[in-house]
């Protein structure tokens, strides 16, 4: 455990990976905040850290005080943890994070529906800053739209070079968007993106195209 590791472009001093864990520590406007710089830097012995889930754009946010990488201030936040987990000699990639229908209006722009690939809502309830909520029938995302959120994975994995991370990894499971497309049971579309298990997989191979844009393809991973 404690010997050194090879993955993709860094040699790791140990095995040990940390986990990304949602911890919704984070100020208003989901910016990264001084306890987040203390809880990252204490772990900054472990070989890796994958940060916790952190959205891509506003739509993408499922809960309460969970962090972003899309406004300035997020990016200035991310960027003294960042600092702070390399001073003490530690490596760290952001996660990327659209969480579709795993949230509530209560928590999107203009309180409009949650997107995901088909109007079928998940079971369950939403973790909403009044307490739990039951899940709502989600908006299935136009084909059309799906271009602009590519580019803002894109932009997001852009934000967090500029951010000071390591690399980023793309967070395509756990019931979350790219995780959605995937499954035959929530994604029921009929266009590209939808039937074939190539056509399901498009949306998601589409986001590491445009991330590996950015990043080289061994500092990008997918959950």
């Amino acid at each position: 455990m404690l010997k050194p590791f090879k993955l993709g472009a860094y040699e790791l001093p140990n095995r040990m990976v940390m986990a990304p864990l949602t911890r919704m520590r984070a100020k208003a406007g989901n910016i990264p905040q001084e306890m987040n710089e203390v809880y990252y830097t204490q772990r900054a012995s472990a070989g890796l850290i994958i940060s916790e889930a952190t959205q891509i754009l506003p739509q993408g946010l499922g809960y309460p005080n969970t962090p972003g990488i899309h406004s300035p201030e997020q990016i200035q936040g991310w960027k003294k943890i960042t600092q702070a987990v390399h001073k003490n000699n530690g490596r760290i990639f952001l996660q990327l994070w659209h969480v579709g229908r795993i949230s509530h209006p209560s928590l999107q722009p203009n309180g409009e529906l949650p997107v995901a690939p088909s109007a079928i809502a998940p079971e369950g309830k939403a973790n909403t800053f009044s307490g739990e909520q039951p899940f709502v029938t989600p908006r299935a995302l136009e084909t059309e739209e799906i271009p602009a959120i590519v580019e803002q994975y894109r932009q997001g994995a852009k934000n967090a070079l500029e951010a000071g991370f390591n690399g980023v990894e793309i967070h395509s499971a756990n019931g979350y968007l790219l995780d959605q497309f995937l499954h035959d049971g929530s994604n029921q579309r009929t266009d590209q993106y939808g039937g074939s298990i190539k056509n399901r997989a498009r949306f998601l191979m589409e986001v590491v195209e445009a991330i590996t844009s950015i990043w080289d393809a061994d500092k990008v991973g997918v959950r």
